[in-house]
């Protein structure tokens, strides 16, 4: 075999190539796909290929790691997730009432503007968003020194009344990057609420998700019920 033949049997075609590169992209460690997509468009060499790449990786890893940007007039902040996306490159944050344009592969919120009546869900559903709001914000206050959340409507988010079921989500999610240590790690915790309203219960669904650049991952899931006032926004008692 002559060395053009052998060369002719290691090269990649693009499209396994962007299947490499997206890869790697996507099992970045927590705030390090800006250094990876660095060093991989080098190693490429190929501006095409790591342009798709970089547009098919960057969404998906900013989803999966709820990755958090500050609106551009620092009036608030938003996290990318598959619960406030509400299109390719909008998100939604219920606190402030805004929603996010973002700039996936350079993670920043590039626009904001406020958010129509059809994206935020009823005043019934929003008295038990925010008083759920309010508690998680104690709890993240004490527990999490750079945590940040946000409590969404998932389901039912136009029930206008007593007597109809829906569900909240709660998303908690801290970060700790200090690279030049060699120490970057997230924290993320989804809380599925579903109110159900006729049975007078609420059962919570809570899964964990701990990752770091030091080859940790661990999930954990927990599930638990408890019964609530139909009527009141009272979301303190105990499970």
């Amino acid at each position: 075999m002559d060395d053009t033949e052998e060369l002719q049997e290691v090269l990649l075609t693009d499209d396994q190539k962007l299947d490499i590169a997206k890869w790697f992209l996507l099992n970045s460690p927590p705030g390090e796909i800006q250094y990876v997509a660095k060093d991989l468009k080098s190693v490429l060499n190929d501006e095409d290929v790591y342009q798709r790449a970089a547009a098919e990786a960057f969404p998906v890893y900013n989803k999966s790691n709820i990755i958090c940007l500050q609106f551009p007039n620092r009036s608030g902040e938003v996290l990318v997730s598959s619960f406030s996306e509400l299109s390719k490159d909008e998100y939604l944050d219920p606190r402030t009432a805004q929603v996010g344009k973002v700039d996936h592969i350079r993670q920043i919120c590039t626009q904001m503007r406020p958010a129509t009546d059809e994206e935020l869900p009823s005043p019934y559903i929003e008295e038990y968003r925010c008083a759920l709001d309010a508690e998680i914000s104690k709890y993240v206050g004490e527990a999490y020194p750079k945590g940040v959340f946000s409590v969404y409507c998932t389901s039912g988010k136009d029930v206008e009344d007593c007597g109809s079921d829906f569900e909240l989500v709660v998303v908690i999610t801290a970060t700790r990057h200090s690279p030049q240590n060699f120490c970057n790690g997230s924290w993320i915790s989804i809380w599925n609420i579903e109110f159900k309203d006729e049975l007078q219960t609420v059962e919570v669904t809570a899964h964990y998700f701990e990752e770091g650049n030091v080859q940790l991952d661990a999930k954990h899931e927990f599930r638990d019920s408890t019964i609530f006032q139909v009527g009141t926004t009272d979301l303190t008692g105990e499970a």
